[in-house]
């Protein structure tokens, strides 16, 4: 719990617990990334986070069970997930595991290479497949709804100097807030910034995030990762029921 005190009023708040997972490889094999990313990306994201006051926890591959036991997964109210070169190594087991819980309510955050997770793609139902460049071109993500609380406090569009292009066609079902769509400076656009809902669970995929570029020191991606995190774990309704029901009315009585 935190506290905000407004005049003579104190409002309690309810710290949101969040675990950032990563695949902590290429920040281990790869100089160019350690040099950007030294402590791994989840912990960039991790520190990014702090001032918003969440309960925050990391989590990586080489951990047992991928550190995504079901008691962590218990305890989470929103996992944000980044993955690159290891999808495949990811159990099964560990993927059905934290596809249930967002079924159940917990919000899910996918970032950038995460697109082809098993996770991500097992949600969406398709390849989410996409093109692809690495040559540090310059991004513009729009903001296309700005009535959306992803979008809060956000500008016009945020700018990034070099970032990899993501290109159309993205292969996702069509989202149902589609918040960011960027302009690349080679000319493709993608859609960014994508919100979906299955069943409880909130799902949200932010595009932007290659590991040779210090896009998780940016304070608007940053604010744009918080403000889904309070999107992605706000309340949802009574757990749905499924399979044979008795009637609630008497059926055929007079």
């Amino acid at each position: 719990m935190f506290k905000i005190t407004i005049g003579s009023t104190t409002l309690e708040f309810k710290s949101i617990h969040v675990l950032i997972w990563n695949e902590f490889i290429h920040e281990q094999t790869t100089p160019a990334v350690a040099e950007i990313y030294p402590e791994g990306i989840h912990t960039a994201i991790a520190e990014g986070l702090r001032p918003y006051n969440f309960h925050i926890r990391t989590a990586t591959l080489e951990q047992p069970q991928h550190g995504l036991t079901n008691e962590i997964l218990s305890q989470t109210d929103v996992l944000i997930w980044w993955g690159h070169t290891a999808h495949d190594q990811v159990s099964d087991e560990v993927v059905e595991r934290v596809y249930q819980r967002v079924l159940n309510g917990m919000g899910l955050i996918v970032l950038h290479s995460g697109h082809f997770s098993k996770i991500f793609k097992k949600l969406m139902g398709t390849s989410c497949d996409l093109k692809w460049r690495e040559a540090n071109e310059k991004q513009r993500l729009w903001v296309v709804d700005p009535a959306h609380p992803i979008a809060s406090g956000v500008g016009q569009y945020i700018e990034l100097e070099e970032e990899e292009m993501y290109g159309e066609f993205f292969d996702v079902p069509a989202p149902d807030q589609l918040v960011f769509i960027s302009w690349f400076e080679g000319g493709e656009v993608f859609r960014s910034g994508c919100a979906y809902h299955r069943r409880q669970g909130k799902i949200f995929y932010f595009q932007p995030g290659h590991e040779i570029h210090p896009t998780y020191y940016n304070k608007e991606i940053i604010r744009v990762i918080a403000n889904a995190v309070n999107w992605a774990a706000s309340p949802f309704g009574a757990t749905p029921t499924f399979g044979y029901t008795e009637p609630h009315e008497g059926i055929g009585e007079m």
